[in-house]
Parts: C-alpha cells; sequence; structure tokens
C-alpha cells in the first residue's frame, strides 16, 4: 500500500520535481502547497530540512524521481509523471518503499501514433529534404531525386504496445504488410509476430521503434539489427534515445547502411551527433511527438486528476501496470 499522507501533523507538500506544463503548475500552486524544487535556493538545503513533509512529487517522464531524492522523502507515498514514460524513476525501489507512480497513457497515444507514420513518410518520400532542395534553390537547376514509396511497404513495429497498435492501425490504411516484434505475441492481433528485433529488422522495409524506454530495451537496436534492416531500410524513432544505439546509427547513417531515419528522441538531448544534422537522409525532430496543445493539456489534466485521487482517496487513477514494474 502506498505511505499515507495523513500519517504525521506535519504540513502536507506536493513537491514539484521539474518544470511543467504552465497550466499544471498554476493548477499545482492554487490548489495544494507546492514546492517548486528547482526554483529554490538551496534545495538541499529544503529537502534536509522539510523533506519530511513531501507526501507527493510531480514530475516529467524526462527527470522522474531519482533514488537520492526518494531517499529524501521519508513520508512520499505517490510519484505522478507527466508523461507517459517513467524509467528514469526506479519504479520496484519506489514500491518496495511503498510509493505508487503513475504516468499518463493513452491521452498522448493518437499524437504519437500520428506523428510517427507522418515521420515515416516524411523519410521515406524526403518530403523535408525537397522543402531544403526547393529553398536553396536547387530546383532551378535539377529535379529532386526520386524517393521510396510508402503504400505497400512492409512495415515492422517494435513494440505493440498502445501506440504501436495506434500506429499499426494507421499504416492499414497505406496497405502495408505490418509485423511486429514483442516478448511474446500480442492475443487478438492478426499482425505477425516476429521474437527478435533483428529477425523483424530483416523482415521489412522501414523499422518503428515504439517499444518502453528503460534499462531493458537499452541498445536493443544495435548494430546488428540496423545491419539486418539494410542499405534500403528506414529506421523511425518515436519511443526513446536510449533504445537506439546511437553511435552505430551514426555509423549505419555514414556509410550508407540504411536508407534513412526519421527521429524524435536521441540519447543525450538536445544534443545530436553532428552527423545526423550532416545527413539529407535523416529527419530530425525536437521530442515533439506529443507535443499538440489537446494532448499536452490532457496530459496536464490526467496527472493532476492522479494527485488528487491520491491526497483524497489514497489512490492512483493511471498506475503504471504491474508487468512494468517487474521490468525496470
Amino acid at each position: 500500500m502506498p505511505n499515507s499522507p495523513l500519517r504525521t501533523s506535519a504540513p502536507d507538500t506536493v513537491l514539484q520535481v521539474s518544470a511543467l506544463l504552465p497550466a499544471l503548475e498554476t493548477a499545482l500552486s492554487e490548489r495544494y502547497r507546492t514546492v517548486r524544487l528547482p526554483e529554490l535556493p538551496d534545495p538541499a538545503g529544503y529537502l534536509r530540512d522539510h523533506g519530511k513533509d513531501v507526501v507527493a512529487a510531480v514530475t516529467s517522464a524526462r527527470a522522474g524521481v531519482s533514488d537520492d531524492l526518494m531517499d529524501a522523502l521519508p513520508r512520499l507515498g505517490a510519484i505522478v509523471h507527466f508523461g507517459v514514460g517513467y524509467e528514469t524513476t526506479d519504479v520496484v525501489r519506489a514500491r518496495a518503499r511503498g510509493i505508487d507512480v503513475s504516468n499518463t497513457p493513452d491521452v498522448l497515444t493518437d499524437c504519437v501514433a500520428d506523428l510517427a507514420v507522418g515521420a515515416l513518410i516524411d523519410v521515406m518520400r524526403r518530403m523535408s529534404a525537397a522543402d531544403r532542395y526547393v529553398r536553396a534553390g536547387g530546383w532551378d537547376s535539377a529535379p529532386f531525386p526520386l524517393a521510396s514509396r510508402v503504400s505497400g511497404k512492409r512495415v515492422g513495429i517494435l513494440g505493440l504496445g498502445r501506440i504501436g497498435r495506434a500506429v499499426a492501425r494507421r499504416l492499414d490504411g497505406f496497405g502495408v504488410s505490418v509485423s511486429y516484434c514483442t516478448r511474446s505475441p500480442v492475443p487478438g492481433v492478426d499482425y505477425h509476430h516476429l521474437p527478435t528485433a533483428r529477425a523483424l529488422a530483416e523482415a521489412c522495409d522501414a523499422l518503428v521503434v515504439t517499444v518502453a524506454g528503460g534499462s531493458g530495451t537499452e541498445g536493443l537496436v544495435s548494430a546488428s539489427v540496423l545491419d539486418a534492416l539494410g542499405p534500403q531500410g528506414y529506421l523511425v524513432n518515436v519511443a526513446r534515445g536510449s533504445v537506439v544505439d546511437e553511435p552505430a546509427l551514426v555509423a549505419a547513417v555514414e556509410a550508407g547502411g540504411i536508407a534513412g531515419a526519421a527521429l524524435d528522441v536521441f540519447t543525450d538531448e538536445p544534443n545530436v551527433p553532428r552527423a545526423l544534422l550532416e545527413s539529407d537522409r535523416v529527419v530530425l525532430l525536437p521530442h515533439i511527438a506529443s507535443a499538440t496543445r489537446e494532448t499536452r493539456a490532457a496530459m496536464g489534466d490526467l496527472a493532476l486528476r492522479n494527485l488528487e485521487r491520491y491526497l483524497t482517496q489514497g489512490t492512483l487513477l493511471t498506475p503504471v501496470p504491474e508487468a512494468s514494474r517487474s521490468s525496470h
């Protein structure tokens, strides 16, 4: 069971761990006794003197709650993530401490899937490259080089959770052949299941990465997988930068080992390897898969409702699934 927020007479504090959506920050400060940790002149001093007052922490998927921060908050009972990812928080450790953890699934599924398909079309049809070509005056001297068709291709989806299934549904309209890789076949799914990332890459023309981040998937798209994808294959990553072996990807792009890549996430954001910046066969996006006004508002609302449910009832609306808790 999560720690009780009412266990002592100390004032109950909500700790904002990182910068959040402005509307969410405003709601937190208006509704709760909220302390914004990044804005404190002496965060360590605050945690030492007042860490016992904190009953819930609200954080971004990128920031999470570190082990040290967790240890500094003895009454912490809930960690509320603004975002679907939670690999920056050690969920198993939190659960062992009686701390429950939530994220914001579902509300961002459609926008991420939309962007994944858009990125796939962009990199295969070379739309961003063609835009640059026109702006640079290249059309005046020669036609733009031919690109690759999307319809009818073989597309592999690495990870068939909510977002992966949404991507597959959208691709059905393109008449593509969809296959996927998960640890075990997903019940009720007609798409072809392959047991390994390499086998999936060998069987497809484009590989779309939607698998969850974390230590269990770090470097899953390895040099071997990229080699299996081959010089005619395309990579799209809307998951986490950690899932792709970035040096191996850079080497594959530089050597023509793959045809192209569309990337919304990177290993060390916002730093992007120069080789990727300089390649006209790579589409680069600044981690914007869920970055629409509608989706971010829905994410903020769900995070707020998770916090409210915990503070009033001691439970969370969208706790991290049990299976995920054991696979961090």
